[in-house]
This record gives structure tokens, C-alpha cells and sequence, in this order.
């Protein structure tokens, strides 16, 4: 394949080029809870955020309300609700999607994958067999096989 025409990704382009001017986005997101932020749930230290570029239908991610970028600088306080947070995503995904699997992780630095390096975050994505196919290997693309909004609607209130 030589082309795929995926006109959404201009406005990907738009907002990661002007989020490179307006500092972090995931504290810009991390204001409301709304489902245009895609935030699921603000807790006391930390949030549940909707991936807007999912690898998979339900890619959430838990990350400190603080701007913080080494996991080292998480108090005791945050630390336990963030992984209580990272529990509780798995537990709403089973209920509401019964994954077989999950990916659960955290890319600390730009060198180790990050998109976002100076706010640190876990990556909570259900998996399921075939859900991949043959496409990130041939094509380089994922396909994510629920509209956003949608997913947003079945886990809303969940938390």
C-alpha cells in the first residue's frame, strides 16, 4: 500500500504543532472532566484520559493532575492512586469490552517512546487476538475499530 488517505490526521498535525506553544496537554486536559477533554475520571491526584490516538478501541491513560516527569517525583499519596487508577481502568475495560489481554505500561523519556516525556503517564490498552491484523506490520497503521465518542459514552460514569 502507498497511500492511505487518513485526512484526520491534519488536525493531529495542527494540535501537536500548537501544543508545542501552549505547554503540557495533558494538563490543559486535566481541567474538566468532559468528553471533549475525553477525561473519565479526576481524582484527588491523578486523572483517567481517553487516548485521542488510540493503538486499540479503549486506550485509556492515568496520569498525575501535577506536572511531573520522573515517576521518582511521585508522592506516596500519588504514587498508590495512580496505580489504584491503573486497577480500576482494567477492571471497567474488562466489564465493559472483556478484553482477553491488556498492555499496561509507561515509556519514562523521549528515548524509551514517549510522545508526551515531561508529563509522566501509564498506558492501559485492552487487546484481543486478531485485533491487530495485518495492518500495523504491512501498512504501518492501526485500526481502531470504535469511533471515540462511542467509547467515551460506554465508560463514562464508570469510574
Amino acid at each position: 500500500m502507498e497511500h492511505l488517505w487518513a485526512p484526520w490526521r491534519m488536525k493531529y498535525i495542527e494540535v501537536a504543532k500548537k501544543g508545542q506553544d501552549e505547554g503540557c496537554i495533558l494538563c490543559r486536559r486535566s481541567e474538566e472532566c468532559t468528553a471533549d477533554n475525553l477525561i473519565l475520571h479526576r481524582g484527588q491526584h491523578n486523572f483517567v484520559i481517553m487516548n485521542r490516538y488510540p493503538y486499540n478501541c479503549g486506550h485509556l491513560m492515568v496520569a498525575p493532575l501535577r506536572h511531573v516527569a520522573n515517576l521518582e517525583e511521585l508522592t506516596q499519596d500519588e504514587l498508590l492512586e495512580h496505580y489504584q487508577l491503573v486497577q480500576k481502568a482494567i477492571t471497567v475495560l474488562k466489564e465493559t469490552f472483556q478484553p482477553q489481554a491488556f498492555n499496561v505500561g509507561m515509556n519514562l523519556g523521549r528515548m524509551a517512546g514517549a510522545g508526551i516525556d515531561q508529563h509522566i503517564h501509564t498506558h492501559v490498552v485492552p487487546r484481543w487476538g486478531g485485533d491487530t491484523n495485518f495492518m500495523p506490520v504491512i501498512a504501518g497503521t492501526d485500526v481502531v475499530n470504535e469511533a471515540l465518542e462511542d467509547t467515551y459514552k460506554k465508560l463514562a460514569g464508570k469510574f
